[in-house]
């Protein structure tokens, strides 16, 4: 029976047991005011008494499934179980209703737990993400030496076996980008959230924000097509060749000012909330003791909101390490080497890969799945995962420490 199907009768049944539960509370007693609950809750505990275990169940039988150690959602199996369990659970509780029965009270009980469930969907999801790449990488780490991927100078896979897949390639082009992006959005986020927190008044501000925040909406593909078709031929044409740098319009400078770019509008929306909320106590005192607005803010304001716009520059950065479009196209699909040179190592108008542009080209075409090569670009995301969540922490960190409390 097809998973549909069960989830479609899980809910006609469940609508029809709330309406049973709700008339049967009618029924049991003719003064209302000798009941606990209202013919509501009644419903309501009766259906829940039924559905919640059912699809906990289910749940629980896909994700069993999932390893074949029961059988797979599409024979009868499932679907008999589930509606048995569901029919049982209302029967149950229809069974039990009372005037003095607290069905309010169970019901609350059913939704909290429905609550829990549903705050613990993120935390599950993460774990998930983690076992699933941390089992793969332990299959490449089994197959490829770690000190070799670790600190391997060289990246180049082959697929007949002759291959050096060092990581460290890979981090440089991808830290190379991910600095050059924050010298452009940390600068104007960072100005752009004092003057909108500061200076600008409120019309201004309320036109002003939402255009800034924009930018975060925009597809990074979109953002990839800019630094493809207009950032990357204009830094090649007006900066590269008159200076000798290079002919490519694929460059590290290229993906580095249109991620920056992208990165505005979180420095800006991050570290404006932080500064506004920095007490007007503390600038009307520095403007009594006869200090100028831009001393008051280079001097107080700024200071007491730093650990919060240090967290959103960290912030920032793992967005950055994690970004892959604007690489792909801004950045192009070079070589990772480090060894032919440090010019060409340092050059900000060379193309140069990342990380998560070898995850992808790793993981695409015909892949063998058994093989090193592609099973590194689970070891690639895995350390990807553990340097952004690194930073996440460092950030959350720097913000509780050193956070002022002002009341």
């Amino acid at each position: 029976m097809p998973l549909i199907w069960i989830i479609l009768t899980l809910l006609l049944l469940g609508a029809s047991a709330f309406v049973a539960g709700r008339a049967r509370a009618a029924v049991v007693g003719d003064d209302s005011r000798a009941f606990h609950s209202r013919p509501v809750y009644h419903g309501a505990n009766v259906a829940l008494s039924g559905l919640v275990p059912a699809l906990a169940l289910l749940m629980v039988w896909l994700l069993l499934a999932r390893f074949d150690l029961l059988p797979k959602a599409g024979g009868w199996e499932l679907a008999i179980a589930v509606i048995v369990v569901a029919v049982i659970g209302c029967a149950w509780a229809f069974a039990k209703t009372a005037a003095n029965r607290r069905a309010r009270n169970l019901t609350e009980g059913w939704v909290l737990g429905l609550l829990i469930f549903a705050a613990s969907i993120a935390i599950l999801t993460t774990l998930g993400i983690v076992l699933s790449m941390l089992f793969e990488t332990m299959n490449f780490f089994s197959q490829y030496s770690a000190a070799e991927f670790f600190f391997g100078l060289t990246w180049s896979p082959d697929f007949r076996g002759d291959s050096e897949l060092g990581i460290l390639p890979l981090l440089w082009g991808t830290l190379y980008i991910s600095f050059v992006a924050l010298l452009v959005a940390v600068p104007v986020g960072l100005f752009a959230a004092i003057y909108m927190s500061e200076y600008a008044g409120p019309k201004l501000r309320t036109v002003a924000k939402p255009l800034i925040e924009i930018l975060a909406g925009i597809p990074t593909i979109v953002y990839g097509l800019f630094a493809l078709v207009t950032v990357g031929p204009m830094l090649r044409d007006y900066f590269a060749q008159p200076l000798g740098l290079g002919e490519s319009s694929s460059s590290v400078m290229t993906a580095g000012l249109v991620m920056g770019i992208m990165l505005i509008p979180f420095v800006s929306s991050l570290s404006d909330d932080i500064i506004t909320a920095v007490p007007q106590a503390m600038r009307d005192g520095s403007l009594g003791l006869g200090a100028t607005k831009s001393e008051t803010i280079r001097q107080v304001v700024v200071p007491a909101a730093l650990p919060g716009v240090v967290g959103a520059v960290l912030l920032a950065a793992s967005r950055a390490i994690g970004e892959t479009m604007i690489v792909v196209l801004g950045a192009g699909a070079a070589a990772a080497q480090l060894t032919d040179g440090l010019g060409e190592a340092v050059n900000p108008f060379e193309a140069m890969t990342t990380v998560t542009v070898k995850i992808v080209s790793q993981l695409t075409g015909d892949t063998d799945f058994a093989a090193p090569e592609t099973l590194v670009a689970f070891a690639l995301g895995l350390t990807l995962f553990v340097i952004t969540l690194g930073l996440n922490v460092l950030a959350l960190f720097i913000v509780r420490k050193y956070r002022e409390q002002y009341e």
